[in-house]
């Protein structure tokens, strides 16, 4: 079964992803891990420590001569800004942040001990796992994407497509929307005058992805259950919906399902999409859509009101580098938990030890349902 884990604190040597059950004979090279990880580091609104990092990934275990073998994945990612040993003792909490809730949870005096690890950095080794599945998925004509739905009160609404994928890139926000991102760029600036922060809205989508995947069987083999709770798994992310989401509870029935047109050589038509591509747990043929909102950083530069735990005496919030929208990079980070989930569903429901033997069992579904 796929799986992954990441190690590593937010300045410590490294981070380190270590990736589970890639099939062997994937095609997998450094530089399109680290493509992926030098999207998550753009982003207006960001702070000083991306322009310190340049992340690039190093493959350390389970590929040879640019393919998998079978064995497990290991990814490292260097930090430039190594100092976790020099780095201040903090002892007064910021709201909205893991501080105070991991210090009781841990018996920790020193916060830091705390946010190295509860930093949003580590999600650039969930980033490097996402990669690799982005390359599983791919190799099945699976394609996952986002783009970001709004910032503060700046909003676009526009869907976006596959081949808009170039223009998210293009972005600073990561939308194309040329008055959209005009209102974004303004919104954050002001937040940066006023020492805030800003969250905001992503969606996520995936094309092509086949019918069947996920199971109703069990609530903890649900596909969308799956996708929601590795969304919400990301720092700061407060919100997830899958497809009309919210909306859809205050829609009549008649108004929200999606009437079937036809269904024929396995193809499906619908005339609608308010499942978002996903019913009963399962994927129903149509295209993935999924949706986060992230709060805002927790670190201010005009600190709320907080407690010093030595003395227990009223104290300014402690301040940490931050940044103050990451929007942009949490799409990033959305895209890669999303591909990783639909890997390991596809996996489950295709699986083999090699690539050719997942695309013989892909290739032997996709025929028995056009034989429906």
């Amino acid at each position: 079964m796929l799986s992954y884990m990441t190690a590593g604190e937010s300045h410590g040597k490294a981070l380190i992803a270590l990736i589970n059950g890639v099939p062997a004979g994937l095609a997998l090279s450094e530089d399109f891990i680290s493509l992926q990880l030098q999207e998550r580091q753009k982003g207006y609104g960001r702070g000083g420590r991306m322009q310190i990092e340049t992340d690039s990934a190093e493959l350390i275990s389970g590929v040879r001569k640019g393919i998998t073998i079978g064995s497990p994945i290991s990814i490292l990612i260097k930090n430039r800004d190594f100092r976790i040993d020099e780095a201040p003792e903090i002892y007064i909490p910021r709201p909205g942040h893991a501080d105070l809730a991991g210090a009781l949870k841990y018996g920790h005096k020193d916060i830091r001990n705390v946010l190295e690890r509860a930093s949003a950095r580590e999600t650039a080794a969930r980033v490097a796992a996402g990669a690799v599945a982005k390359a599983i998925l791919s190799e099945f004509g699976i394609k996952v994407f986002g783009y970001v739905l709004s910032i503060g009160s700046a909003k676009t609404n526009r869907i976006y497509a596959l081949k808009d994928i170039k223009a998210i890139s293009a972005s600073v926000v990561r939308c194309p929307d040329i008055n959209a991102e005009k209102k974004m760029k303004q919104v954050i600036d002001a937040a940066t005058a006023n020492k805030d922060t800003l969250g905001g809205v992503f969606e996520i989508r995936a094309v092509n992805v086949p019918a069947g995947l996920g199971s109703y069987a069990q609530w903890n083999t649900r596909l969308d259950g799956a996708l929601a709770g590795a969304l919400m798994s990301i720092q700061g992310v407060k919100g997830v919906e899958i497809g009309a989401g919210f909306r859809a509870a205050s829609l009549f029935g008649s108004k929200h399902h999606d009437a079937i047109l036809a269904f024929s050589k396995g193809k499906i038509t619908r005339k609608s999409n308010n499942a978002g591509g996903l019913e009963g747990g399962l994927s129903n043929g149509s295209e993935i859509v999924v949706r986060a909102a992230m709060k805002p950083i927790a670190t201010l530069y005009n600190p709320l009101a907080s407690v010093d735990l030595r003395t227990k005496k009223k104290a300014k919030a402690s301040i940490e580098r931050s940044d103050i929208c990451a929007v942009p990079a949490a799409c990033v980070v959305g895209e890669s938990v999303v591909a990783f989930e639909l890997a390991t569903a596809l996996l489950s429901k295709c699986g083999g030890d090699s690539m050719a033997e997942v695309k013989r069992n892909f290739e032997a579904y996709l025929n028995a349902v056009k034989a429906l």
